[in-house]
């Protein structure tokens, strides 16, 4: 009964969660795990949603410590579970919220990793020569000049439907986090990237039709369950070209390419709400940690490039 309870409270939940903040299918699976975790280690004790108070709130985030758990995965389970106990609240499932005022861990600041730009561009490079099919050279291209020229996330550019950029568009429509919109602009090298890409892409998709094959609506087709490339092969694909690059495939993921290019804009003059904007973030402070990166650059280049800074 009490399993039963805790499942109809998470997917309750969820489905409203989704419904009124239209929250991204990743965030969803992440709320979801957090809430099974702790439905679990409730029941080992005889508790359940509906009867645990405060105390077992805090019993159950020193066991993640005790886990290993990082501070940011504990401060985002307090808050799924804060989130889950102020929905029962509003529902009239419970009378209080026994996370409400738990502080949490709170999240370690960590400056954004990133790649300088003449590692940018042998990324480049080795994208346009990996593979031995022309038609993947063609696709590679477009994906690593699209993701540099625009900074958006993995699972945006993955999923870009092909309608984005019919007609060479000088910028595209992004459907970010929470299906909030963007307009992105594209340079020239990732226009001309697509529009070869493109031309492949439509020839092979016109021999499928004929063949009776169904047509795709996104510009990357692959066998995922979405219909198109996945998240996991783009990530494989950027280590592969890293390796071919000469870089350390541990420096270099589809997330670092992300903050490339917004720590190049920032460095060339670009203004920090223009970035925000680009990067679709909701709110200012999260773009502000890419100051603190340009920061460290400027503090080098006085250190090592000022004719007077001293020699040691």
């Amino acid at each position: 009964m009490a399993e039963a309870e805790a499942s109809r409270w998470i997917s309750t939940f969820l489905d409203a969660r989704a419904a009124e903040l239209g929250a991204a299918r990743n965030t969803q699976l992440a709320y979801g795990r957090d809430l099974l975790d702790f439905a679990d280690w409730l029941a080992r004790r005889g508790l359940g949603f509906v009867d645990a108070g405060r105390e077992a709130v805090e019993d159950y985030l020193v066991h993640c410590d005790a886990q290993g758990f990082s501070k940011a995965t504990r401060a985002r389970r307090l808050s799924s579970i804060r989130q889950l106990y102020r929905f029962a609240f509003e529902e009239g499932w419970r009378a209080d919220n026994p996370a409400l005022r738990l502080t949490g861990p709170g999240r370690t600041k960590s400056l954004p990793k990133t790649l300088s730009e003449d590692e940018v561009t042998r990324l480049m490079e080795a994208a346009r020569t990996r593979a031995r099919n022309p038609a993947d050279r063609l696709r590679d291209t477009a994906l690593f000049e699209l993701l540099y020229a625009t900074g958006l996330r993995v699972t945006e550019l993955v999923g870009l439907p092909v309608a984005a950029v019919r007609g060479d568009p000088r910028m595209i429509l992004v459907k970010g986090k929470g299906a909030k919109e963007r307009m992105v602009p594209l340079s020239t090298p990732a226009r001309l990237a697509v529009s070869d890409w493109l031309a492949h892409r439509d020839a092979e998709e016109e021999a499928g039709r004929k063949a009776g094959r169904t047509a795709s609506r996104h510009l990357f087709p692959g066998d995922g369950r979405d219909g198109h490339l996945t998240r996991q092969y783009f990530h494989t694909l950027v280590k592969d070209v890293a390796v071919l690059a000469g870089i350390s495939p541990a420096r270099v993921t589809p997330h670092v390419l992300r903050h490339a290019f917004a720590t190049h804009l920032l460095a060339h003059g670009a203004d920090l709400r223009v970035i925000q904007t680009l990067l679709g973030h909701a709110d200012l402070a999260t773009t502000e940690i890419y100051t603190h990166v340009l920061d460290d650059h400027l503090k080098e280049l006085v250190l090592t490039r000022h004719p007077l800074a001293r020699k040691g």
